[in-house]
């Protein structure tokens, strides 16, 4: 403090002699003047706390956020996939289908090349670096043989170099432990006994291919689907059979990996068979083992009560071993209870109800296998018709997060009101006018609906009330001039409420008209959501005008209108007037 004050009295005494010089030598006082501004801004300057900001470090990604925050979403654009040409936009369900297969089949052509060729994709212009877009590094990294090398190729999923590595150990007298073993078993077992980088390549069918040829994978009387004639199966001794048979004790990872891999590639009375083994070598099974042959049970039994029977008998087991069953075992007899017809109903809810209380809440893929028990794509509804709607209320202000594999499935129901839901992603510019559906009243009127139904921000209101006014152009005339729909009371008093939300109150006035055009009578809630947003405005003219409207429709609710408007108008003395007549003709005419 003592150098502070010094340093302010030295200050003070120089901008003495500066004042004193400037009366003396007027032609130098420009200089003089900079000078005294310099004292001042240095007297100011010590005059007060001096705090050294901290060091501010921008993240890598601080430039693209700044320039996302200066644009907003635009409902109307076309999306993105196709703003290089809009004119590529699926109209119908099967363009959106062929759309869906090109896109696929264009990324299974880049992994191909990347994966084959990583040699030529090892440029990284990405920041921040991103290594999802990388391609996966192929080449090992450990030369000779060794269990560390089989362990690197088992990570890089390498089937046939790793099945290869481990031949060339056991041969060479090298013991490789159970661990390892087991890790490669989840492997072969996990792919197909083929590496994963053909896996989207389409090829010819060759005998990793061929069916199992003790286990029939089409039931008499049914083709072979087309898909599954591609379809890698369970090859009778492959390798995972093989490394299996070397084991001198395997344990209970070990036939868990072989019964998991033989139910994913169809080989399913084989699974029950190793299944047995495993029994009459004192091992228990895990739950993962126990959740495979349930999906299993289905096929190795034709009859809908053999296959419960064994669907119980498995889970009875699952208890006498003391294994908890989880989420995928709840879905896994849901899903097999989707094979077994009318038995499949009655028993839906006990299971559901048997594993609420072990603490196991169903997710998406729960909810989806119940809808597709009750009710069958292309069979008629009968019974059961308010299962649909007890799923949405469970649903309903819930969060899901993906659990099981099955809880992304897209699925295709058959609704109890008659209308075929197809539940599939869209692009936001896909809409029900370029799919052809703008002569469906029921649709356009649900849309209303559910616009109407719920507040949002303003930018969702503003992108419903612009949409509303799109479906009032669909009313009023066709292509050539033909009224395509006709209004309704639910649809105009929803397209106005849509139009109210989002500020709109002018359309809305100009839509309110056509109650009277169209011989429609509007509601009370409509009426009074109206009136509040004309309070908001403050046009009173305009509030005269609703009430006169409601009398002209001979409304019972008129009279309250009259003293709503009474109560929280002011009125000329002129509107009280009138508004006293029509309160006097309501109630002559009640």
């Amino acid at each position: 403090m003592a150098s502070s004050c010094s340093l302010r009295h030295n200050v003070c005494k120089s901008s003495r002699i500066l004042r004193i010089h400037l009366q003396k030598s007027w032609p130098n006082r420009c200089f003089l003047i900079f000078c005294l501004f310099f004292f001042i801004i240095i007297i100011i300057f010590f005059s007060e706390e001096i705090v050294i900001p901290r060091k501010k470090t921008w993240s890598k990604e601080a430039v693209l956020q700044a320039l996302a925050s200066t644009v907003k979403r635009d409902p109307t654009a076309s999306d993105s996939r196709f703003q290089d040409d809009p004119y590529l936009t699926p109209k119908t369900s099967s363009e959106f289908k062929l759309f869906s297969l090109s896109q696929e089949s264009g990324r299974n052509a880049a992994k191909y090349f990347i994966n084959t060729y990583p040699k030529y994709f090892q440029k990284d212009y990405a920041q921040p670096h991103i290594p999802c877009l990388m391609p996966e590094t192929l080449e090992a990294q450990i030369e000779e043989a060794s269990e560390a090398a089989l362990i690197e190729r088992i990570r890089m999923r390498r089937v046939k170099a790793a099945v290869d590595l481990y031949d060339q150990l056991l041969q060479a007298g090298t013991s490789v432990s159970l661990n390892v073993t087991n890790q490669l078993l989840d492997l072969i077992c996990f792919c197909g006994d083929h590496d994963l980088a053909r896996e989207n390549v389409p090829e010819q069918r060759n005998e990793e291919t061929e069916d199992v040829q003790d286990e029939p994978q089409a039931k008499e009387g049914r083709a072979p689907k087309a898909s599954g004639l591609l379809k890698a199966t369970w090859k009778e001794n492959n390798n995972a059979e093989r490394i299996f048979a070397l084991l001198s004790e395997p344990n209970t990872h070990s036939y868990s990996a072989l019964i998991r891999g033989m139910v994913k590639y169809g080989a399913y009375s084989k699974a029950f068979s190793t299944y047995t083994d495993m029994l009459n070598n004192r091992l228990k099974a895990d739950v993962h083992t126990f959740n495979a042959l349930i999906t299993a049970a289905p096929e190795v039994k034709e009859k809908y009560n053999e296959k419960w029977e064994l669907i119980v008998d498995l889970l009875k087991q699952m208890a006498e071993q003391k294994v908890k069953p989880n989420l995928l075992t709840l879905n896994a007899v849901l899903k097999a209870l989707r094979h077994c017809g009318t038995l499949g109903k009655s028993q839906a809810f006990p299971v559901i109800s048997e594993m609420k209380a072990l603490s196991i809440d169903p997710s998406l893929a729960s909810y989806n296998h119940l809808l597709a028990i009750f009710y069958k794509t292309g069979a008629p509804i009968q019974g059961q018709t308010d299962i649909l709607q007890e799923v949405m209320n469970e649903v309903s202000g819930k969060s899901f997060t993906a659990q099981d594999p099955d809880d992304g499935i897209c699925i295709s129901l058959q609704r109890y009101n008659g209308l075929k839901v197809y539940i599939f992603f869209m692009s936001s510019s896909t809409d029900i006018k370029q799919l052809g559906h703008a002569n469906r009243q029921n649709l356009v009127e649900e849309l209303l609906t559910l616009m109407a139904r719920e507040k949002h921000n303003q930018e969702v209101q503003e992108s419903f009330a612009e949409c509303a006014l799109d479906i009032k152009k669909i009313y009023d005339t066709g292509d050539r001039g033909k009224v395509l729909l006709s209004w309704t009371a639910g649809s105009l008093s929803d397209l106005i409420s849509v139009l109210l939300a989002a500020h709109r109150r002018q359309d809305a006035w100009e839509m309110l008209k056509l109650f009277k055009t169209h011989n429609r009578v509007p509601s009370e809630e409509l009426l009074n959501k109206f009136l509040t947003c004309v309070k908001e405005a403050g046009e009173v003219n305009q509030a005269v005008e609703l009430v006169q409207i409601s009398a002209g429709f001979c409304l019972p609710e008129t009279p309250k209108l009259i003293q709503r408007v009474q109560q929280e108008f002011e009125l000329t003395e002129g509107q009280r007037n009138m508004l006293s007549d029509l309160e006097i003709q309501t109630f002559n005419s009640n």
